[in-house]
């Protein structure tokens, strides 16, 4: 391989010229003849077992140039951005310009790592907010827990009001004939709950159990069934069953009920405890939020547009993932939600400007600060992946490389450096920091995902 040039076109683009030719280009035209040959007829010769010399003779040299090149120029490329010291960000677009008996040339068009320079990011002035457990919090955990105890009584001495469970026959009606996907037998719906179009509910509210009305609904300009879009429709109704919820009092009982504790009090201890170790890591965790992003707005840096797509990628990725567990899929969401992929993507693009921007500016500084990962750190990582998910640390190993842990350990230092050099007071008591002057960093720069190894892509003949 020879690196014929390395040209700079634009911000972040560069151009190289490389050469393969010698001992690479034999080696590749041999697996390119081995892999070919057995697949020509030639007169006087079993497939596979014709001279090399009559073969190509028969069939021309160029006939394997082809795979020749896809076998080769890949190593070419990788040595050429080795030599160069290009950090390319996305797959380059490949050029074939020229190929013959003697080798081939192509031109990678290659996307890098922008430059980063740095401001300041030790020193930093920054305001912890108040994590004091108030009373009130206490009180509203407790609230939530005998919400989550509480049960369901029937009611047979009053008709049905907001906030009620009910259990109901309905069915549809446009123009006098039910209409598909309109009808539900025995289904609970809680009144006020907003689950069913406006109307719907509110009408319920002053019937009594065991009652068959009708309820007219118009459905919404912008429902997303075209059929009854903007549409006066009547519901055939049959209340079956009233209930409301039973919350169970706030004693010693329910703490028994409830928990490991014999009192009230103790309950309310344990709960005040647990509470303020959740707001303090919070509160620990915007401080860390704030100062980062501090950092960032002081760094400078053009970032390359490919580099914001593929972080969107991941995001609408996981977005889908998280759907795909609660049963759903992102079509049938943006159908519902009434938006495009191309709308949606756009919601994730200031999150995702602002996760490159605090990326690159850690990285910047684990190098400017020589932060490394020692080898120990790296293997205790591992070992706590293994333990998380149940398996072996060798699948861990197998699936996670060294060097993308390598990567959050070295940011997660840089990280720590801007914290421990901050200037942090404290808020009044009651008081919340004052916002940073960027947008929070989401919480994904201590769990980033390994990132994939770049790649070529194929090369295109020059027509």
């Amino acid at each position: 391989m020879k690196l014929l040039r390395t040209d700079k076109t634009e911000t972040n683009l560069y151009e190289l010229e490389i050469r393969v030719e010698g001992d690479e280009w034999k080696a590749g035209m041999d697996r390119s003849f081995r892999k070919n040959v057995s697949k020509l007829n030639i007169p006087g010769f079993r497939k596979g077992k014709a001279p090399r010399a009559m073969v190509m003779r028969m069939v021309g040299e160029d006939y394997f140039y082809e795979d020749a090149v896809n076998m080769t120029y890949s190593d070419a490329y990788e040595k050429a951005l080795e030599e160069s010291g290009l950090e390319p960000v996305d797959r380059a677009d490949v050029e074939l310009k020229e190929v013959n008996g003697e080798g081939y040339t192509f031109v990678a068009k290659v996307t890098t790592r922008p430059e980063v320079t740095l401001g300041e990011y030790k020193g930093l002035a920054a305001v912890r907010e108040d994590s004091a457990v108030t009373d009130e919090e206490v009180r509203g955990e407790l609230d939530r827990m005998a919400d989550r105890n509480s049960r369901l009584v029937d009611v047979d001495d009053r008709p049905a009001e907001n906030g009620d469970t009910t259990e109901i026959d309905f069915e549809g009606f446009l123009d006098g004939v039910a209409f598909p996907g309109g009808k539900g037998e025995k289904y609970t719906l809680v009144l006020g709950s907003n689950q069913f179009i406006p109307g719907f509910e509110d009408q319920i509210v002053g019937h009594s159990a065991g009652e068959e009305f009708e309820i007219a609904v118009k459905f919404p300009e912008d429902y997303h069934e075209e059929t009854l879009k903007g549409k006066d429709t009547t519901f055939k109704v049959k209340l079956h069953a009233i209930r409301k919820k039973e919350i169970p009092a706030l004693d010693d009982e329910f703490a028994k009920d409830v928990s490991e504790f014999d009192t009230l009090e103790e309950l309310k201890a344990d709960l005040r405890k647990k509470l303020q170790e959740r707001k303090t890591a919070a509160a620990e965790e915007r401080l860390e939020n704030t100062l980062v992003d501090a950092a960032a707005a002081n760094a400078q840096m053009e970032i390359p547009p490919v580099m914001v797509e593929n972080k969107i990628n991941e995001m609408v990725q996981d977005f889908d993932y998280r759907l795909q567990s609660q049963g759903l899929n992102l079509p049938t969401y943006l159908q519902y939600a009434g938006m495009d992929m191309s709308a949606f993507r756009e919601g994730f693009t200031p999150q995702a400007q602002q996760q490159v921007r605090v990326a690159l500016t850690l990285e910047a500084i684990a190098k400017a600060e020589n932060l490394e990962a020692e080898e120990e750190a790296i293997e205790a990582e591992y070992k706590k992946m293994a333990e998380s998910y149940g398996i072996e640390v060798e699948k861990v190993k197998g699936v996670v490389s060294a060097g993308s842990i390598a990567t959050n350990l070295r940011l997660n230092k840089a990280i720590d450096l801007i914290k421990s050099t901050a200037k942090v007071t404290d808020a009044p008591a009651g008081e919340k920091a004052e916002a940073a002057e960027k947008p929070a960093k989401p919480k994904t720069t201590r769990k980033r995902k390994p990132k994939a190894e770049e790649k070529a892509e194929e090369p295109k003949a020059e027509e």
